[in-house]
Formats: C-alpha cells, sequence, structure tokens
C-alpha cells in the first residue's frame, strides 16, 4: 500500500508536466466540433429525406 501523502505528490508532479492547451487551441477544436456536427445533422437529414422519398415512392405507388 502506498503512502497518500507520497501518491498526493506524485499526483501534483505529474499534473505539472501536461502541457494544456491555449485558450485559441480550445476555440479552434470547439467550433470545429460544432461545424463537423452541423455537417453531420445535414448529411444525416438528406440520407433520411432520400431514404423517406424512396419508401414512399415504392410503398404508395
Amino acid at each position: 500500500m502506498a503512502n497518500p501523502l507520497q501518491f498526493i505528490q506524485q499526483v501534483r508532479t505529474e499534473v505539472g508536466r501536461v502541457t494544456w492547451p491555449t485558450r485559441r487551441e480550445v476555440l479552434l477544436t470547439t467550433v470545429m466540433v460544432f461545424i463537423m456536427a452541423m455537417l453531420t445533422a445535414v448529411f444525416f437529414f438528406f440520407v433520411d429525406w432520400i431514404i423517406r422519398t424512396g419508401l414512399s415512392f415504392i410503398l404508395n405507388g
């Protein structure tokens, strides 16, 4: 069993080694995620519309 104080010291050391992203990097990646989510939503909207139209055409006649 490890000493809890030693564990906390090791955790603090490891956190100090982390390279944290800059505000600009966080903003850029957030915007990119929103753009990709919107593109995916539009893509699946059109795929759904095409499938629905095709099935309506087949089933109605």
